[in-house]
């Protein structure tokens, strides 16, 4: 079993639905927009979802840790404009 040393806890996964993609680094910065040393600072933090090893020097994010992130930044932009989530509408002519 994987053993990895961290000072945050962190919940095991039982199982992972079918869909669920992992991530490598450079995609985690074009999905949420942060840089590679933002990433790791939030990390350290505890502000941002930890990485999954891969390899012997490889790791990778579950892309639905990062989407709940992202999710949660907009709820609390929302939250903050006191205003409903709506996903993104085309007006239609």
């Amino acid at each position: 079993m994987l053993h990895i040393e961290s000072d945050r806890p962190f919940t095991p996964v039982d199982a992972l639905k079918l869909g669920n993609r992992l991530l490598r680094r450079q995609e985690v910065e074009l999905k949420t927009g942060k840089s590679r040393s933002a990433i790791y600072a939030e990390m350290r933090k505890g502000t941002f979802p930890a990485p999954v090893p891969i390899g012997e020097n490889s790791v990778a994010w579950l892309e639905v840790e990062i989407d709940r992130w992202i999710a949660e930044r907009v709820a609390a932009r929302n939250q903050a404009l006191n205003t409903p989530f709506e996903i993104c509408q085309v007006a239609r002519a």
